[in-house]
């Protein structure tokens, strides 16, 4: 994934000579102004905010600046001064050789004997690094772009796949350190009603008595969103019913299950309506759930 160079200057607002307490004083600035305690529910506001630590994190540095205005203006041009040599007239009025003081200069500039220190720079060393992201459910399994800070204050935009699991390693190719790569570690947040296990996916339904004794259709929610079950009558509570294919995917083209845990559930405060009914139904039925543990 290749990313955009930024002008860093420009966002700031600075010159490309700007000094180092100058970038520092316009952060300090810029960055009290689009504070999002400053500015809450703005959400311009929050992404220059974003910006400016994004920028003030590489000008701030000495070696980062100087990649980085490598990369944005190319390589300044380097200056060659040829060294003074001097000329005396002769006898004739006329001066010297050049030539031959030419020719003496290289011949002490680079004649055995002579002691060159050259400094060699080698390349900076890329590096990999690794980053956390957490994601709720519902966003690992559609997947879709997601905007991310990572700790040294940039800000990318990560297209991620549909599917994630939880654990699972996104490699973002020249993103880490001097063109290394970025691995993003994702965890995927606990659900308040879904629970993971595998590619299965696990809930509980409540229904009534009527419902757990008649039987009927009755929506479920799933991660595509509510489908209705068909109960069958006389389902006892725990029982687990199986909503094929309505699970997570595996990661290799197919999905798991959704296993649903049925809860049956007595209403709190039934009507009088009800109440006579129940003592109606009480009347009538024939069985006895204590039988077998009376002595």
């Amino acid at each position: 994934m290749q990313q955009q160079l930024r002008n860093y200057y420009e966002i700031l607002g600075l010159s490309r000579d700007a000094s180092g307490e100058e970038i520092k004083k316009t952060f300090r600035r810029l960055a009290r102004q689009y504070h999002p305690d400053v500015n809450p529910g703005d959400k311009i506001a929050e992404e220059k905010f974003k910006d400016i630590n994004e920028a003030y994190d590489i000008l701030s540095d000495e070696n980062k600046r100087a990649d980085y205005d490598k990369l944005l203006f190319g390589k300044p041009k380097r200056r060659f001064e040829r060294p003074r040599v001097g000329f005396n007239r002769n006898s004739n009025g006329s001066s010297s050789n050049s030539r031959q003081a030419f020719e003496t200069w290289k011949i002490r500039d680079f004649s055995p004997g002579t002691t060159k220190t050259a400094k060699v720079v080698s390349p900076p060393l890329r590096r990999d690094v690794e980053a956390r992201l957490t994601l709720p459910l519902e966003k690992a399994y559609r997947g879709g772009r997601e905007r991310i800070r990572l700790e040294d204050g940039r800000s990318l935009e990560v297209d991620m796949p549909p599917g994630i699991m939880n654990g699972q390693k996104i490699r973002l190719k020249g993103q880490g350190i001097n063109g290394g790569d970025l691995y993003l570690k994702i965890t995927v947040a606990r659900h308040p009603f879904f629970e993971v296990q595998g590619s299965d996916i696990y809930c509980q339904i409540p229904v009534t008595p009527s419902e757990a004794i008649v039987g009927g259709a009755v929506e479920v929610p799933t991660i595509d969103g509510l489908v209705k079950m068909i109960v069958p009558k006389g389902v006892r509570a725990g029982q687990r019913l199986r909503l094929a294919n309505k699970g997570y995917p595996d990661g290799q083209g197919s999905r798991g299950d959704q296993l649903v845990e049925i809860q049956i559930v007595i209403p709190p405060e039934p009507s009088e309506q009800e109440l006579e009914l129940y003592k109606q139904l009480r009347q009538v039925e024939k069985f006895n759930p204590r039988r077998n543990s009376i002595a």
